[in-house]
Order: structure tokens, then sequence, then C-alpha cells
């Protein structure tokens, strides 16, 4: 999907993109001048381009019919043409693999085949949009509850599994896809995706990147750090804040007073959006405007999306001990994945034989892991050891040392008692 947006002006100097103060003026040029550009391009002031639209951008109702556009909460400078229906049929593909991707992983835990999985049932439309809306020079930066999003992004299943195994290792290549290892400390992702922005913008790539995150991350350091060097240097990120509505089990209500998480982006001087996070429709239309306008030179942006973690924190949490079931239900009302079954249905653009076929690609997608998270992995318990530093440290190597020793002796026992065994036997015999 491609969204024409003016773009605010090039040709910056390297000295200007790093922060370097106007003559005269108090404030970098780089952000004076692009904040300027930007907001003179939509007819508005800075004000209203920096501060999120009343209320959030919604364009598909709860019962999937196409809200009028007065309704969609768009305003000047803040407005979104619905992508073509070819586009929302193959997200919608894309959704119904995610539910079924969620729902397998989810029994391959109770089954002692993974160790921990966070689901993002109901956050799928948020995975979804997160990939499509990136070319393939583009990054993304998951989270632990994002690796829908990184199979939309074509990792392979079971590499993106690997690490919810209890792997050493983050299962794929990041360079291979373009995706980040999904990070498990909390926020320590916007940082790398912040890096990886400004070294693109150096050397001069036409790279955009997606930093994801939750609501709970919004109330850690990393996130004002990440951020704030992000709008100075003015890099090509789009932060994108999926607000579940819990970090862990503490509510939003006790993370911030701000009106909404997207007000939190213009106290650092970029462009903020919220949006429904259960509407496929109103996340691909906002999230590939924000990637556009950032490629275009904007600057970073924030988008916030209203979404809800149907299943618990993972399978290691008890959710009913902090929120209530009329709650859930009133979530699963909203649910994205039947919002755009009746949208495109009533559109005419899904039909049984369609349906029955994306069914297929799922069952296809869940067997893969099925099989492939079944199969004993190869293990050599020195790699916890090898690949830490180019040059092992000595503490490193007494370690392994160590480590070497106690699996020596594990298999000279094990041998021994067998060879016992067998004797025992022979005796009765």
């Amino acid at each position: 999907m491609t969204i024409s947006v003016s773009p605010p002006g090039g040709g910056r100097s390297t000295q200007a993109a790093a922060g370097v103060v106007a003559p005269g003026t108090d404030e970098p040029q780089a952000t004076r001048t692009s904040l300027q550009e930007a907001v003179q391009n939509f007819g508005i002031s800075i004000e209203d381009y920096l501060l999120p639209v009343h209320g959030q951008i919604q364009i598909l109702a709860e019962d999937g019919t196409m809200l009028p556009e007065e309704k969609r909460g768009s305003s000047p400078g803040h407005q979104y043409p619905v992508p073509p229906d070819e586009e929302l049929l193959e997200a919608y593909r894309r959704l119904v693999v995610g539910r079924r991707v969620n729902d397998q992983n989810s029994a391959l835990v109770r089954q002692g085949r993974l160790a921990v999985y966070p689901s993002s049932h109901g956050q799928e439309a948020c995975q979804v949009a997160a990939a499509l809306c990136l070319g393939s020079q583009d990054w993304m930066f998951p989270t632990y509850r994002d690796a829908v999003a990184v199979m939309t992004r074509g990792v392979d299943p079971v590499e993106v599994m690997t690490i919810f195994r209890g792997d050493w290792h983050g299962g794929y290549d990041p360079h291979a896809h373009h995706v980040g290892i999904q990070s498990t400390p909390l926020t320590t992702q916007l940082l790398h995706a912040v890096g990886v922005a400004h070294a693109a913008k150096l050397r001069g790539e036409d790279t955009v990147v997606l930093a994801m995150c939750g609501d709970g991350a919004t109330s850690e350091g990393d996130f004002h750090e990440a951020l704030n060097f992000a709008a100075v240097f003015r890099l090509p990120v789009v932060f994108f804040v999926q607000n579940n509505q819990y970090a862990i089990s503490v509510p939003l209500a006790h993370q911030t007073a701000a009106p909404s998480l997207a007000h939190k982006a213009v106290g650092y001087g970029m462009a903020g959006e919220r949006v429904d996070g259960n509407d496929l429709v109103a996340l691909l239309a906002v999230l590939d405007r924000a990637v556009t306008l950032a490629r275009s030179g904007s600057g970073p942006l924030l988008v916030e999306a209203n979404t809800y973690r149907m299943q618990a924190h993972t399978n290691a949490d008890d959710a009913t001990r902090y929120r209530n079931q009329a709650e859930v239900e009133a979530w699963a009302a909203k649910d994205p994945l039947n919002r755009m079954r009746h949208y495109l249905r009533a559109a005419g653009q899904l039909t049984d034989d369609v349906e029955a076929a994306f069914a297929h690609d799922a069952e296809q997608v869940a067997q893969r892991l099925r099989e492939g998270l079944s199969a004993d992995p190869d293990i050599d318990p020195q790699d916890l050891f090898r690949y830490v530093f180019t040059e092992p440290t000595p503490q490193l190597r007494e370690q392994a040392a160590f480590l070497a020793d106690e699996l020596a002796r594990d298999a000279e026992g094990a041998a021994g008692a067998s060879s016992t065994a067998t004797a025992d036997t022979r005796e009765e015999r």
C-alpha cells in the first residue's frame, strides 16, 4: 500500500542532521526545519501536527461495517485513505495464520514442547500490520510477544519459536530478515532500533525502523532515551506501542496520568497518533502513513494501538488475579479476526472457498510448528560459552572447563551404572 505524502524537504547537511543550533536560535536547525516543512505540507499548526487526534483513528466498526468518514476520528493532517480490498484480503489471510499460530503455540506449551509462550491472541491485527507496512530494506525490532509479526515478516516459524523452547540463541539471523531478536529484557530493543536507524541515516540508506513495545515499556527509562535520541537526530523510526492495557498485572492507569501514550510523543518533538488496535484496516492505514512520513524525512513518529491481551501474560501467569471476566468478554466483542471477516464477506471478497484456502495455509504453518518443535535439537552444552565473546575471558574458560568435567563425571557414572546392571542381570541368570 502506498500513500502519497509530500516530502518535507531534503538535502540537510550532516551538521544539521546532528542537531547543530541555527544562528540566532536556541533550537537545533534540523528540528526547526523538519517540523516547519512537515507542517506546511498539511497546512496546520505544529501543535495539531504533533498531537494525536481526539479519540482514536478507527475505520471499521466492531461489527465489521465501514464507518462513515466523519466518524473515523481523522482531522486535517491526520487523514487516512482505506487500503484496497485486495490488500485487506491478504492481510486477513495473515490474520488467520496468526491466530492459528497463537493457538498452536499455546498447545505446545501445555505439551511441554515449549518452555514459555507470551500469546498475542487478540492482538494479531497489530502484529500483521506491523510487518506489512515495511519494505524489504526496512528493519523491525520486536518484543517477546511479537512472534506473529516476526513470522509475517518471513522468518521460519520454527526458528522464531526456538528462543521459547529454552535454547541459548534467538533462532534466526537478524541480518538475513532485518528483524531483531525478540527482546525479553523490557525496552532494550528500542535503543537497538534507534542505533540501527542512526547508522542507516549516516550511511544515506533508504531504511525505516519499526520499534515495537508494549504499554509497560513506556514506564522504562530506555523508552525516554530512545525517543529523545531519535527526535533530536530526526531519525526514521516509527515507535509502535501496543497498549494491551496491562504491564503484566499493572493496569495502564497505575503507570501514567497522560491522556494517552500517544500524547507522550509531543514532549520529544515528534508526532503521535492513536489507532484502534483491533481494526486491521485502520492499523494498515496509520502505520503505512507513519512509515512513509519517516522515510520522507519528517523524523520519528509514535503510534499507539489500543488493543487487549485476551490470554494471560504468559503460561506462568494467572490473569484472573488482576482482571475480571466481564472486562475480557467486552474486549472479545472487538475481536479483530471477526471484524475483518464480516467486512470482507460483506464486500464480496471473502468466499467460502477463499476462507477454506486461508484455513489450509494456517494449518500448514501449525503443522510446521508441531513437527519442528517435536524434533529433539542437537545440543552442545559448550555453546553456552563459545559465542559470548570473540576471545573467551578467563572466567568463561574456567566455567567451560568446570562444565566439561561435570559432564565427563556424569558420563562415567552412567557407564558404570550400566555395567553394574548388566553384571547383576548375568548373575541372576
